[in-house]
């Protein structure tokens, strides 16, 4: 028997739009005989109504929201992927996949969540879009040479790092300290290595836990940029798309990615640790490692200079792209794979509201995305080794 509830029709199709979805990838989603085409187009004319638990899979399973939105009397407010990233053509936000939509989804409820939980303030004493602006024409070394600067990390730590792991963790923790949150999450794709979305208090970078470590890092700085202009932004690793922009636009998008560049391997280091190098494939390694960049970015370094051709630097990309082995796992620990996406800071803010009895532990649960089952495997996370023991 159907629901008679009001659910509303106006947001069952917004609801579906805004995931990217068609009518018959819905009903493929649904998997079921009864539900088809004339079902779900029924339900979105509001000539019939799915009942309630059509409607939870329908909310759950299919279009990842509250089941509570769909009995708003209208669409809520909700900044678009066109809103959002601004600088990323019409063609390619066509391109942008479900997944991808929803992880936008999450972060903007994530900026929310920290709005809440931060009461509208955020708690860094420095805050490194705030305090830095920069003009269009501001020179690119200048700019990354400033940056550094501000974050307080020399060369000389950042060649100390063992390994690409321990160089993410510390430049994400130097961005927190300066008031940006970095988030990550599977996006089981890899045409996209992360994102940003900007804001005067809880400016916000998500990355893309599978692609390569390297690659991370390169993200952080390539949306630093984007915050830093004023802007939202896309990180892809082809970034071919960028010659279909014009003015601005195309303008921040070369910028972000020689800002990157050019403040992982500052240049007058890079020219003196080059210096009489016969370049090939070991030395462009172990100038990546390093630097702890990926190998990319040196030959992109390389080419700028004209140290390497056009030709030779697109052939070894393609094939460093056809075989990548600097890999995140898919696998592992669940507690720990959550912990490693939110970040110790979040953990600590959230479980610390729990603590002073602020919020609720389903509330809690909601604000990691977790289940409510999941809660005590992530207190663990941060409760000191051997506590309850």
């Amino acid at each position: 028997m159907t629901d008679t509830s009001p659910i509303n029709p106006m947001v069952l199709q917004w609801a579906r739009t805004t995931a990217g979805l068609s009518i018959d990838a819905v009903v493929q989603k649904l998997n079921r005989k009864k539900i088809t085409v004339e079902t779900i187009q029924a339900w979105e004319s509001g000539e019939a109504a799915p009942d309630y638990v059509q409607l939870e899979r329908l909310a759950y399973e299919v279009y990842k929201r509250p089941i509570a939105i769909f009995f708003f009397p209208q669409p809520p407010a909700e900044e678009t992927p066109q809103q959002a990233f601004r600088t990323l053509p019409d063609s390619e936000i066509q391109r942008l996949s479900p997944r991808l939509r929803f992880l936008l989804r999450r972060a903007q409820a994530m900026q929310l969540n920290l709005y809440e939980l931060y009461e509208g303030k955020n708690p860094a004493s420095r805050q490194i879009v705030r305090d830095l602006q920069f003009s269009r024409d501001t020179p690119v070394q200048e700019l990354a040479y400033v940056v550094r600067q501000y974050l307080g990390i020399e060369l000389a730590e950042q060649f100390k790092w063992r390994s690409s792991d321990e160089a993410f963790k510390t430049w994400r923790n130097a961005l927190e300290n300066c008031g940006v949150f970095v988030f990550k999450d599977a996006f089981k794709e890899e045409t996209v290595s992360g994102f940003c979305l900007h804001d005067d208090h809880f400016p916000l970078i998500y990355v893309n836990n599978s692609t390569a470590v390297t690659r991370q890092i390169f993200t952080l700085f390539h949306e630093l940029a984007h915050l830093l202009s004023g802007t939202g932004g896309i990180d892809k690793p082809d970034d071919r798309y960028i010659n279909s922009l014009s003015g601005r636009n195309k303008q921040i998008e070369v910028l972000c990615n020689r800002f990157a560049a050019a403040f992982l391997v500052p240049e007058a280091d890079f020219d003196h640790r080059i210096g009489g190098l016969l370049i090939n494939e070991t030395t462009i390694s172990t100038l990546a490692n390093q630097y702890s960049v990926s190998r990319e970015v040196i030959l992109r370094r390389l080419l700028d200079k004209k140290l390497v051709t056009r030709q030779l630097y697109e052939q070894l990309v393609e094939e460093w792209r056809n075989n990548v082995v600097d890999k995140q796992g898919s696998g592992g620990d669940y507690y720990r794979t959550q912990g490693a996406y939110l970040g110790e800071r979040y953990l600590e803010l959230v479980f610390g509201r729990l603590y002073q009895n602020k919020i609720s532990v389903e509330q809690l649960a909601d604000y990691l995305g977790v289940k409510t089952s999941s809660v005590p495997g992530m207190e663990a996370l941060i409760l000191p080794r051997g506590a309850g023991a």
